[in-house]
């Protein structure tokens, strides 16, 4: 009788968690349901930056990039994985010297895609620039191919991240524009917003098929250029007084 009751009682215990689990799978899938729409060509994401606004010494783009995409910690060195950089430019004519952000350009015709052997490194129908971490085998030509040099490394084993922003050790990768925060319904990035934040206003991101929109009508009021030009990349990152 005894040999039964303990059958019984394991059996329950078993049936029990038979039913628990599936709860819990269930409420985890409705929070992580698919996205409602699906990526496509009636938008072109891009950015327009001000110099004239962008202040020497001002770290907030950058260090609100790190935050958004895990990229602190690990006991990295500081010229590992930066997906924005601050840089300084000067003016032989002129003598000026300009302080600005630099991150992917997002090109249309980007030359990082050309190159990869994988098809890792590849472009969205938004004009987003992107790598697959699962085919990126780290021959690192894409970076070698960016005149921007805005793509970087990974050499760290990587124990902690961010699951927003998905990383691996030997793999290449550089700016989405917060690619994360867009297919989820924000029309803004990290640096745009630690840049209005600090009270600069440098940075400017949105649809550039949009005539309304906010980084159109700051295009359209500042007569920006691209960064080489001369090289037909035809970027979606616009840079204005440079």
């Amino acid at each position: 009788m005894n040999n039964r009751r303990h059958f019984l009682v394991k059996s329950a215990s078993a049936l029990t968690m038979t039913f628990i689990v599936p709860s819990l799978l269930s409420s985890n899938a409705q929070a992580k349901k698919p996205l409602d729409q699906k990526v496509t060509d009636k938008k072109s994401w891009g950015m327009h930056i001000d110099v004239d606004k962008c202040a020497d010494g001002c770290t907030a783009c950058v260090d609100a990039c790190n935050e958004e995409n895990g990229l602190t910690g690990f006991g990295r060195p500081e010229t590992d994985s930066q997906w924005i950089r601050k840089i300084k430019i000067k003016d032989k004519t002129t003598e000026k010297i300009t302080t600005m952000p630099m991150l992917c350009q997002h090109c249309e015709n980007p030359p990082c895609c050309d190159v990869c052997p994988t098809g890792a490194s590849f472009k969205r129908v938004d004009g987003i620039v992107m790598v697959n971490q699962h085919t990126c085998i780290g021959c690192r030509y894409c970076m070698m191919a960016c005149p921007f040099k805005a793509r970087s490394f990974v050499h760290e084993t990587l124990t902690t991240q961010n699951t927003n922003a998905p990383r691996g050790k030997g793999c290449v990768e550089s700016c989405n524009l917060c690619v994360n925060k867009i297919d989820h319904g924000s029309d803004t990035t990290a640096c745009e917003d630690a840049c209005i934040k600090s009270g600069h206003n440098a940075i400017t991101f949105g649809d550039l098929k949009d005539s309304n929109s906010k980084v159109r009508l700051a295009i359209d009021s500042n007569s920006p250029r691209r960064l080489r030009d001369d090289l037909n990349l035809k970027q979606k990152v616009f840079y204005s007084n440079i």
